[in-house]
């Protein structure tokens, strides 16, 4: 994994192109409802558990990392874009929205509120992180 020597973010290839941010996390919650803070809070508190891991905030979103960037989190007005990759499509009527590449699947999940941040919202992004570790 290379570090860039300026926003500290790791990436799979030596000097990755990438938009450097020196943003905290926190400042992508800024004037959003509390109940988005708290949704991520809970996210995190799982996924940090996931080996490996890495987490940083970019210009707009939250991009997590293990030997691949495999989850966005964009904090929206009044929701959170969880985004993940996988080789395959996730059948889950949770998922927002999906987006083929010609080597990934890219889905959306939206949450508004940490009620929806339970077992089953896991297991969905899961393949995610299990793509990105292969």
């Amino acid at each position: 994994m290379w570090e860039c020597p300026t926003c500290h973010r790791l990436f799979k290839n030596t000097n990755q192109s990438h938009m450097c941010s020196t943003k905290d996390i926190g400042e992508l919650f800024v004037g959003k409802p509390d109940a988005l803070v708290l949704a991520y809070d809970d996210i995190y508190q799982v996924i940090s558990g996931w080996k490996p891991f890495s987490c940083g905030a970019s210009v707009h979103s939250i991009i997590v990392t293990s030997k691949t960037a495999w989850l966005i989190i964009k904090p929206m007005k009044k929701e959170l874009d969880v985004k993940f990759y996988s080789a395959h499509p996730v059948d889950s009527e949770r998922i927002h929205r999906t987006t083929t590449y010609s080597n990934k699947i890219a889905h959306h999940l939206r949450i508004r509120d940490p009620i929806q941040v339970d077992q089953g919202f896991f297991d969905i992004i899961r393949h995610g992180f299990e793509f990105s570790i292969k």
